[in-house]
């Protein structure tokens, strides 16, 4: 099965903690350090036929699903309330959202894959990395990571 990196809303599922235990095949025991059961942690990213439990039931998963939409911004109510709330919430790793659907508009599917693996993996040694890590698994590099980056965004 292929991993899909990108989502709807714009988010990169490549840097997601679960995407990257799938992909590194060690479910069972991301799972078991998380108390979840790995069943519920089996993910592909959001468009793929495998997807974790945290993702099954996403309204604007399902709402673009149902429009017939590759991304949130190629809808008539984009963006609509129900994505503003999603950038606005309790999850650091959000509030890039508008910011990448505008990158993916502007300038391709394909750039932004290639623009965002470059981000998410550490500007010393290369090692990809997700969302909340600190510092780099493989080289010890400080990581600019989605808390840095929503502090960033919200202080302009």
């Amino acid at each position: 099965m292929d991993y899909k990196l990108d989502a709807y809303c714009g988010l990169y599922c490549g840097a997601c903690g679960v995407f990257k235990a799938n992909k590194m095949n060690i479910v069972e025991e991301t799972a078991k350090k998380w108390k979840l059961k790995p069943e519920n942690i089996r993910c592909h990213g959001c468009k793929s036929d495998m997807i974790a439990v945290f993702c099954t039931d996403c309204h604007l998963k399902l709402c673009a699903e149902k429009k017939k939409v590759e991304f949130c911004y190629e809808c008539d109510e984009y963006p609509c309330e129900n994505l503003l709330n999603f950038r606005n919430d309790e999850h650091p790793h959000h509030s890039v959202i508008l910011n990448n659907l505008e990158y993916i508009k502007e300038n391709g599917l394909q750039e932004w894959l290639r623009q965002q693996a470059k981000r998410w993996s550490c500007s010393k040694c290369g090692t990809e990395f997700s969302w909340y890590e600190e510092t780099c698994q493989s080289c010890g590099t400080k990581l600019h990571n989605a808390e840095d980056e929503d502090k960033t965004l919200n202080n302009k």
